[in-house]
């Protein structure tokens, strides 16, 4: 008598672990895939802070008779901080840098907006409404030295 209650009391833990196993992986992976979004988006809040650091350094260009960095220095900072940060696993970044000024003096603003598309790595297999992904913004203005 006690074998058999052993055996069904096994057969019911197994059928409600295989019940809830489903849900226990989705719930693992949607931690995964948010954790690496919330990573990768404050990698491109970083990395706009830097190239607005750099872009507001003075620094005279005689070549170009500018008081600052050029708009390819910076987009230089940006992508090379992303390059070596992002969590991309191999796929295509895209990585896009919008800068703005509204002068070239001291005092006057500098913004640096980062746009990147993050591509959902394991949610789509399970929610097809999330297969596009989704675009991360970061802006950073800062003041001209």
């Amino acid at each position: 008598m006690e074998k058999k209650l052993c055996m069904n009391v096994k057969g019911i833990v197994a059928i409600e672990f295989a019940i809830v196993l489903p849900v226990l992986a989705l719930l693992i992976c949607g931690i995964i895939e948010f954790s690496v979004l919330l990573y990768d988006k404050a990698m491109i809040t970083n990395a706009s802070r830097e190239g607005a650091r750099r872009g507001i350094v003075y620094n005279y260009d005689t070549v170009n008779d500018v008081n600052h960095p050029i708009d390819s220095e910076i987009e230089s900072a940006v992508l090379t901080y992303c390059q070596d940060r992002l969590i991309t696993f191999g796929g295509d970044s895209e990585l896009a840098t919008t800068i703005s000024r509204t002068g070239d003096e001291t005092g006057d603003d500098l913004t640096v907006r980062v746009t990147y598309h993050y591509d959902y790595l394991l949610i789509p297999g399970f929610i097809a409404q999330l297969a596009g992904g989704i675009d991360l913004v970061a802006q950073t203005v800062m003041r001209m030295e």
